[in-house]
């Protein structure tokens, strides 16, 4: 019997004198190439990630604060991540490193028949295996709807203790705006406008969210609220397109027509919207035509 194993033992041991090597090759290959995979899998995370997070600065959804501590926190994990990328690719695998390999290749086998023949137990071979790792916790996570909510509502929170914030009730109300809640919009931003009554961009979103809440009608408050834009700045181009359409819904189209000529001498006539507002003038003309008939 003991001629047997230690018959066993010195198969392994050519065995192994053959696979070692090019096992090691391929492994230190294969680890590189994986490295690489990694980092460029992370790197496209991390832009993602950058690139949602200026799109929701944009648009309201987080605060200046907020989006340099978000943006701090994204560089700096992938600045980490690089770094050891590049020092686990700096260590290569030294010589030492083989030699290490092979002892170990050569003994593991030798003390595993040992340890089986004093202790070993057939029953270990139909044990399960070991449930698979959890997800590391620095993981990087996609923002989610509720978080975005989460956010919108913790600046309404915020602003109950500072009123007098103008940008925050802006970005408050471009948040409500951009989730389609019209009428908390329009709420929001009537404080804005308190707060800054002569700025037209902001004047010409109220009116625009105050006629989506009223089923996209432009009759009573949101035209009172373009006629203030436009008296605060006569040739600003939203006050002027939404004058337009409000004086279209109403068939005044010789008002439109004017409004939106005033629009096209800002915009370049070969952009979209040059060309959209061009096809709305060319839309009025010819119902205008058609009602002096």
């Amino acid at each position: 019997m003991i001629l047997f194993w230690v018959i066993c033992a010195a198969l392994i041991l050519i065995a192994l004198a053959f696979v070692l090597p090019p096992a090691l090759q391929r492994s230190g290959a294969s680890k590189r190439e994986t490295d690489d995979e990694r980092k460029n899998a992370n790197i496209t995370v991390y832009r993602s990630q950058l690139s949602e997070l200026e799109a929701e600065a944009r648009n309201g959804i987080i605060s200046e604060e907020q989006y340099a501590q978000d943006r701090e926190e994204i560089e700096r994990r992938l600045l980490e991540d690089i770094a050891a990328t590049k020092t686990k690719k700096a260590a290569g695998q030294p010589v030492s490193a083989r030699n290490t390999a092979y002892v170990l290749g050569i003994a593991l086998p030798l003390v595993a028949i040992i340890f089986y023949l004093k202790v070993g137990s057939p029953k270990s071979m139909s044990e399960p295996p070991a449930a698979a790792s959890q997800p590391s916790a620095g993981a990087p996570q996609e923002r989610t709807q509720e978080q975005i909510q989460a956010n919108v509502e913790k600046l309404a929170k915020r602003l109950e203790s500072n009123p007098s914030d103008a940008q925050g009730w802006t970005m408050l109300a471009r948040s409500y705006s951009s989730m389609e809640r019209f009428g908390e919009a329009a709420g929001a931003y009537a404080k804005a406008t308190e707060l800054k009554p002569n700025d037209a961009d902001l004047l010409t979103e109220y009116a625009f969210v105050t006629a989506m809440a009223n089923g996209r009608s432009l009759e009573g408050k949101p035209m009172e609220l373009i006629q203030q834009a436009l008296k605060a700045e006569p040739e600003n181009a939203k006050a002027l397109q939404l004058a337009g359409s409000a004086a279209f819904q109403v068939k005044d189209y010789k008002k439109a027509i004017d409004y939106w000529q005033r629009v096209l001498k800002q915009v370049p006539a070969e952009s979209e919207a040059g060309r959209e507002i061009a096809a709305r003038i060319n839309e009025a003309k010819t119902l205008a035509a058609g009602d002096s008939k």
